[in-house]
């Protein structure tokens, strides 16, 4: 079974990249390091709730927009 996520992987790495940001400009905007930034976007690690947060803020998009889809049973 795969763990939980707070955040979608695909959705982080698609909005940033619809921002025009590389990983290292997001990062530094959210106050994370680039190695974070990238196991975020590999899914290695959920970010916690002030930095999906902020980088929601730095994307422009609701934190919403970087959640994982639900699914109804």
């Amino acid at each position: 079974m795969e763990p939980r996520r707070t955040h979608s992987p695909e959705s982080v790495r698609r909005k940033r990249i619809e921002a025009g940001l590389k990983q290292k400009e997001l990062a530094l905007r959210a106050g994370i390091s680039r190695p974070h930034m990238s196991s975020i976007e590999h899914g290695r690690v959920s970010p916690s709730p002030p930095v999906l947060r902020r980088l929601a803020n730095e994307l422009g998009c609701e934190v919403a927009d970087l959640m994982p889809e639900t699914v109804a049973a």
